[in-house]
């Protein structure tokens, strides 16, 4: 088992490495970002109702939030049913300790590519927004521990939903509920400019916490009077990012056992002969 665990480590820092050193995947990363910059920078001089404080500046930390929940959840879920479909995971599950290794390695490339997607976004805009992460050390350890707690919450969850996809076209499946959740969780606009009812509905799911806490961690003190109860609510964003790592530990392994059972030679082939018949 210690040897499965090192050697995931050691195949998630090789598809890492491989997934930046790659042109096509580095600017699928970037353009997106680009244009995400752009946008934000568009909303720089509209401020939150009620204050001075530039509007694309209080979004950004929701923008991380947001990048951080895909990363985990989309992410790794896709990377799943991908590997499911060209026979990567029938070979995991032929190896002794291979399912081991491969989602420790599948967690640890996946950490570390939303690492970089935060740094792709908070880099820039330390230089194009006042007022982010004016509160020194306090401001990075709470970022930190948003991170961890986050990244926890997301990657099972994005684990049992890749089980659960039948193929990568299935993802679409995924992605729509993602970003209709988008739109009601606070990330370009306050919360509490919603209905009520919307609020309780971003409030359930992880993406409104994550941007509470990058909120929390980057904004000024004085911003958390724009949010529910106008606090930080940080014992809140611990619980209920908690309450979805606890879910997603519990859920995970017993779909990824069943995952892994109904693989078989014949089962791979049979996705690929169907792969072909829509091709031709």
């Amino acid at each position: 088992m210690t040897t499965a665990v090192r050697l995931g480590v050691r195949r998630g820092w090789i598809e890492f490495r491989q997934t930046v050193t790659n042109a096509e995947d580095v600017m699928g990363a970037i353009i997106p970002v680009a244009i995400l910059l752009v946008v934000l920078v568009f909303m720089r001089d509209a401020t939150v109702p009620g204050t001075t404080f530039s509007l694309g500046a209080t979004a950004v930390p929701g923008v991380l939030g947001m990048s951080l929940v895909y990363s985990g959840m989309v992410g790794i879920a896709a990377w799943l049913s991908v590997d499911r479909e060209d026979g990567t995971l029938l070979r995991a599950k032929a190896t002794p300790n291979g399912m081991v290794g491969y989602l420790v390695g599948k967690v640890c490339a996946t950490s570390a590519s939303a690492v970089l997607m935060l740094l792709l976004v908070l880099v820039p805009s330390l230089f194009l927004f006042e007022g982010l992460a004016t509160g020194g050390a306090r401001a990075w350890l709470t970022l930190l521990w948003v991170l961890a707690v986050g990244l926890l919450a997301t990657l099972p969850i994005g684990a049992a939903l890749g089980s659960l996809a039948r193929s990568p076209r299935s993802m679409g499946l995924i992605m729509l509920p993602f970003m209709a959740l988008t739109g009601v969780s606070g990330v370009f606009y306050p919360i509490t400019a919603l209905p009520e009812w919307l609020q309780w509905v971003g409030q359930a799911f992880p993406i409104y916490w994550m941007g509470l806490g990058m909120r929390s961690a980057l904004l000024p003190d004085t911003m958390a009077a724009v949010e529910i109860g106008e606090s930080w609510r940080h014992l809140e964003t611990l619980g209920v990012l908690g309450v979805w790592a606890v879910l997603g530990f519990a859920l995970a392994p017993a779909l990824l056992r069943r995952m892994a059972r109904r693989e078989s030679g014949s089962a791979v082939a049979a996705r690929r002969e169907r792969a072909m018949q829509r091709v031709s």
